[in-house]
């Protein structure tokens, strides 16, 4: 019985020095909402695939930048690249807490990143996890 709960404890430990602040609390994607402003039927690509027209969500992975581009009918393409930036509280939170397995963790997973919301005045963030990006095509207005 003894051994029974102490491989228990051992596993226990074991599974939660492999998860990190960063993972916990933002994981390795977000999920991105992508507003075309004023074209609703705009086609929207993001990173050379076609996700939608207008308005579009999907989860991205947090370590790689994002490039949006709009086609609009009548318009130049627009391409619009978003850069990632570090996660300092969470990258703090993670070496004190978890120490280099979860530092490495972090990075390894790429949860030590988010889109860079501060430097970039059309990414809203909506929560840790949720960002909005909003592009405005400087050519291309009406429909």
């Amino acid at each position: 019985m003894k051994k029974k709960n102490l491989l228990f404890i051992c596993m226990l430990l074991v599974s939660l020095s492999f998860t990190s602040c960063g993972v916990m609390f933002g994981g390795s994607k977000y999920n991105a909402k992508i507003v075309a402003k004023d074209l609703p039927n705009a086609s929207i690509y993001v990173n050379g695939e076609k996700v939608g027209n207008g308005v579009v969500t999907n989860s991205y992975y947090r370590n790689r930048p994002l490039e949006v581009e709009i086609q609009q009918e009548g318009c130049e393409d627009y391409k619009k690249t978003y850069h990632k930036t570090f996660r300092t509280g969470n990258f703090i939170l993670s070496a004190i807490s978890w120490g280099i397995i979860g530092i490495g963790v972090d990075l390894g997973t790429g949860a030590s990143y988010k889109p860079d919301h501060k430097g970039e005045a059309s990414i809203t963030k909506e929560s840790d996890k949720n960002y909005t990006f909003t592009i405005e095509h400087p050519k291309c207005t009406k429909e």
